[in-house]
């Protein structure tokens, strides 16, 4: 932490530095939701291809 002779300015330094803590913490917070978020979304594209695999089988059998 940066510091200099005048109180009021070492306050301003802490408010900056508590400001910057918080927008890197709530940055990471959104990092980790969108990397949920992608995940869910391939795991239910990986469901919907299995289910896509499988009927096409099904259909191939009742086809012979």
């Amino acid at each position: 932490m940066k510091t200099y002779r005048n109180g009021s300015n070492d306050m301003n330094l802490m408010h900056e530095e508590l400001a910057r803590a918080q927008m890197s913490a709530r940055l990471g917070e959104a990092l980790e939701l969108r990397r949920g978020h992608h995940l869910m979304m391939a795991r239910r594209m990986s469901r919907k291809a299995e289910l896509a695999a499988q009927q096409a089988r099904l259909a191939l059998a009742r086809a012979i």
